[in-house]
């Protein structure tokens, strides 16, 4: 890719479009999947206590 670029600029643009985030989702963006309530935050640390008090004595 960059053996085929003219100059330094057409190398940058390559680079940038190469590394640039997927269109249509922004940085920001909710990755598919991975979603978590407070209800199921809430659950999640009061499973995780339980743990620790068990583990620990």
């Amino acid at each position: 890719m960059d053996q085929a670029a003219e100059d330094d600029a057409e190398r940058a643009r390559n680079r940038a479009r190469l590394y640039a985030p997927p269109k249509g989702r922004g940085r920001r963006g909710p990755v598919p999947g991975v979603t978590m309530n407070r209800a199921k935050a809430a659950q999640m640390v009061a499973q995780l206590a339980a743990e620790d008090a068990r583990l620990g004595g």
